[in-house]
């Protein structure tokens, strides 16, 4: 039935799950700190790294430019070449991604002039890159953007202030890899303090760069030129992976518990939920190895939800996070009453919410970034196929987690992009789902 080597999931949903699951660690986290690896010309090791799609394409690119790449178990060690050659780069693999502009930042450091090819990942409209380009402008990086790469260049790179306009991960990201190879001071503000950047940050610190201000908007850097330092981090557990089990349990009516959980990036999450009738206990575990991430173990009982009263929008943290906003949509199918959606950050992602009307959802676009959801609805089995993006792809799984009969869902590539293991981990908690083709 599968189409060329495509693969699918096949669903008997309807039930409750049960046990307990362990947060993964965080894909988001990973691609960041490959590409951080580039800073430095010593040994890095990453620990408990996710064996997912993204981070085997940003593998492919730094072993196509020179990287060695041991992986050992769950752990990856990268020794950089003692000169890197973009000459060689593996095209395909970085236009699969748009985590490859995350190596702009470091490899200012190695070239003054040098070319990226343009990248792909998830497909949700423009994702614009001027955020990057404005940012290290102020170092005095000027990013041109031909029609498949990026043209770099800059003469000496000095600290500066950087105001980023948007408070961007990645943007963040990048400006704290140029800052943090540029001796001297310089202020990132209205950064980002999501998840990844902390890891980040953590990771920097580890090769000697001052970093004041971690989880904060304002990140003050003081850099060193010439980092050679053999040192190994591990990388932490993923809110979002967290947040898929959350919004299974929620939708399936599970009594779950998902073991370490960065709740720092959930409580938002978790206050909404509360507020929509779920029930659920938290017992704080301690700190993620790398001794910034906290970690809760949640216990989700099952809950008769109702529809949010406010509308549901993502801001940047400490806000509800963006890749969590698409979960409550699958969720607000199972509240009694009318649930707002405003996905404002993507151009069009909400259109893909109204896939959940086929397996019985009530959904009314309002517009490309907001949709309202009427519940409870009584889910029922479906075949779809997925959409090419990574969320909501994950919610059409999870509706058919709680749709009566048998589901199948198609070409699940970009699921397994970010998410390691997952008919594995959702069999092991009661789920009835397998993998067809290969």
């Amino acid at each position: 039935m599968s189409h060329s080597g495509e693969l699918g999931f096949v669903v008997e949903g309807g039930t409750p799950l049960s046990g307990s699951v362990t947060t993964s660690r965080s894909k988001n986290g990973a691609v960041a700190l490959l590409a951080a690896s580039l800073l430095n010309k010593g040994t890095t090791t990453l620990l408990n790294v996710p064996k997912i799609e993204e981070v085997n394409r940003l593998i492919e690119v730094l072993q196509s430019i020179g990287v060695g790449v041991e992986w050992n178990g769950k752990d990856v060690t990268l020794t950089p070449p003692d000169t890197i050659t973009l000459d060689t780069i593996d095209q395909k693999a970085a236009m699969r991604t748009r985590s490859i502009l995350m190596f702009i930042g470091p490899l200012l450091h190695h070239f003054k002039s040098f070319e990226l090819p343009q990248s792909g990942g998830c497909t949700l409209g423009l994702r614009s890159v001027r955020p990057h380009l404005w940012a290290l402008e102020r170092f005095g990086v000027s990013i041109e953007a031909l029609a498949d790469s990026f043209h770099i260049t800059h003469t000496e790179m000095l600290p500066t202030e950087v105001i980023l306009y948007e408070s961007s991960d990645t943007a963040t990201i990048n400006s704290l890899f140029a800052a943090a190879g540029i001796p001297g001071t310089s202020t990132i503000k209205y950064a980002s303090a999501n998840y990844q950047v902390q890891e980040v940050c953590g990771y920097l610190q580890l090769l000697g760069v001052s970093i004041e201000g971690i989880g904060t908007t304002t990140l003050t850097v003081t850099g060193v030129t010439d980092i050679h330092k053999d040192v190994s981090y591990s990388i932490a557990e993923d809110p979002t992976d967290a947040m898929f089990f959350i919004a299974t349990a929620a939708v399936t009516k599970s009594e779950l518990t998902i073991k370490r959980i960065p709740i720092e990036f959930l409580e938002v999450e978790l206050a909404l939920l509360e507020k929509m009738g779920l029930s659920f206990d938290l017992t704080p575990v301690g700190v993620s190895e790398n001794g910034i991430t906290k970690l809760s173990d949640l216990t989700m009982h099952p809950s008769n939800l109702v529809a949010f009263p406010e509308k549901i929008h993502a801001r940047p943290y400490p806000g509800l996070n963006i890749d969590n906003l698409p979960f409550f949509a699958v969720i607000a199918t199972k509240a009694d009453g009318v649930t707002l959606i405003h996905d404002w950050v993507y151009e069009k992602r909400a259109i893909y919410y109204t896939e959940l009307d086929r397996l019985g959802g009530d959904t009314v676009l309002m517009d490309p970034h907001r949709i309202q959801i009427t519940g409870p609805s009584h889910l029922r089995g479906a075949e779809l196929v997925c959409p090419p993006a990574l969320r909501p792809a994950t919610i059409l799984l999870i509706g058919m987690l709680a749709s009566e009969g048998k589901s199948i869902l198609r070409n699940v590539y970009s699921i397994n992009r970010g998410y390691e293991d997952l008919v594995e981990r959702l069999t092991s908690i009661g789920a009835n789902i397998e993998t067809m083709g290969a």
